[in-house]
């Protein structure tokens, strides 16, 4: 038996629909900018830009189980005062690979939730100004709030399904699988190039416009039509 000079690290295990079982979380992938209007509002140009990535971390501390029916306490992060909510459609991988066709890319697609990209936003600006990496903006505690994670069987036309986000029961951000710049299919190509693909991996797949500031006391839901919602509030 293996022992370790201190205690391991558990596994983060998201809930699977019509199961009892759970989905091992191994890493945490990000595409950025990858609908036309999140991209201008954030200054730039979706036409141009290649499709890129960044990570968050995939254990207990940052990816957070959101229950089906049930409001999730979110805590504030420290150190921003501009705190955002991204809404995506998160691709769970099943079955790993690198340099993966586009046209072989959804047969390693185990299934699909709803997640939150909390983002501090203020500091990932502040970073990007100064040329320097977006972690401490996008990958600190409780940044990945994810919902169940449906097979991709069960999850019906996935590819062009509704996406909206609303705070306190005003929408906010609402768009379709459909509108974004690289689809899943691609992005999990693209994404293979970069990076040997493992069962395990999340994918949030991008957000669409309407990001903004949430505050302490203001409740979030998050759907994908044909995906369980999911509900945070923050404290």
């Amino acid at each position: 038996m293996t022992s370790y000079v201190i205690p391991a690290h558990d596994i983060v295990g998201l809930p699977v629909a019509g199961t009892a079982d759970l989905f091992p979380v191994r890493r945490v992938y990000c595409v950025g900018r990858n609908y036309a209007g999140h991209a201008r509002e954030m200054g730039s140009d979706p036409d141009r830009e290649p499709p890129f990535f960044f990570c968050k971390p995939g254990d207990a501390q940052a990816v957070v189980p959101a229950a089906p029916n049930r409001v999730l306490e979110l805590p504030y992060p420290p150190g921003t005062n501009n705190l955002h909510y991204e809404c995506e459609l998160v691709v769970a991988i099943g079955k790993g690979g690198a340099n993966i066709a586009v046209e072989d890319a959804a047969s390693h697609i185990y299934g699909y939730a709803v997640g939150f990209d909390m983002t501090r936003r203020d500091l990932q600006f502040k970073m990007r100004d100064a040329g320097r990496p977006w972690e401490i903006g996008k990958a600190f505690d409780f940044s990945a709030p994810i919902g169940l994670i449906h097979p991709a069987a069960d999850a019906g036309d996935i590819n062009n399904a509704a996406i909206q986000l609303d705070v306190d029961g005003v929408t906010k951000q609402s768009s379709a699988i459909s509108h974004l710049i690289w689809s899943i299919n691609e992005t999990i190509a693209n994404l293979s190039t970069l990076f040997t693909l493992a069962p395990g991996d999340l994918i949030f797949s991008g957000t669409p416009e309407g990001v903004g500031a949430v505050v302490r006391g203001q409740v979030l839901e998050g759907k994908v039509a044909g995906l369980s919602p999911i509900t945070v509030k923050l404290v």
